[in-house]
């Protein structure tokens, strides 16, 4: 590609982006600075599948591949606003894929372990994450949707829905944190941030409805045979 055309196409690119975030991201009540700035300097663009990069900036859920996809850009900015992230948080989140919400989480100057059930995500999430600057993130495969290990979390992210949030999760969080899940069966599902309020006692703010798809082996409540 000459300088002419490399000049046009990151433009066109940027001009995509600045879109992305003054027509989607604004109008879903997103207006955190911090948050809006992170969506300019970690390239969305560089976490979407190669056939569908010319979609990276679209409002809908890009295909990773295996069944999974990408949250929409408005989702993935409203829920990195609602953790109300600071800097040294540790972060769990459940679900990698792409890795493209695991770099929002880690620009916030967290300390993120991200977990996925599927090697592939892990294995392309440690390439991506390490070519945009995050190469301390730490990557593990497992199932984590019941809880991961025994460390305590200051904020946990599950990317996928459950219709049911594991106590396996909350009690991993610290005192003062939160956890994000979108909670619910289709057709019904909510957005969900879980607060710790004391040992014990927790308090849960719905904050809009979503449908998305569930994460692997989520707890859902017993059925009831005639």
């Amino acid at each position: 590609m000459d300088t002419e055309k490399a000049r046009l196409e990151i433009a066109r690119v940027e001009k995509a982006r600045f879109n992305m975030v003054e027509q989607q991201i604004r109008t879903w009540d997103v207006l955190d600075q911090d948050v809006l700035d992170v969506l300019f300097s970690v390239r969305r663009e560089e976490f979407v599948p190669a056939a569908y990069r010319s979609l990276a900036f679209a409002d809908l859920e890009i295909p990773l591949g295996d069944g999974e996809k990408m949250w929409t850009p408005k989702m993935e900015a409203r829920v990195l606003q609602e953790l109300k992230l600071k800097r040294g948080d540790r972060v769990l989140e459940i679900g990698t894929g792409s890795a493209y919400f695991t770099a929002l989480l880690a620009s916030q100057g967290t300390h993120v372990t991200t977990v996925d059930i599927n090697p592939r995500f892990a294995a392309e999430a440690k390439s991506k994450l390490a070519r945009a600057g995050f190469a301390e993130v730490e990557i593990a495969v497992g199932d984590a949707v019941r809880g991961w290990g025994d460390d305590k979390y200051d904020a946990i992210a599950l990317t996928g829905s459950t219709p049911l949030l594991a106590p396996g999760i909350v009690r991993q969080l610290q005192p003062g944190g939160r956890v994000f899940a979108v909670i619910g069966e289709p057709p019904v599902m909510a957005a969900r941030v879980t607060h710790w309020v004391a040992e014990g006692s927790f308090t849960a703010d719905d904050l809009f409805e979503t449908v998305i798809d569930p994460l692997r082996n989520a707890p859902a409540p017993p059925r009831f045979s005639f």
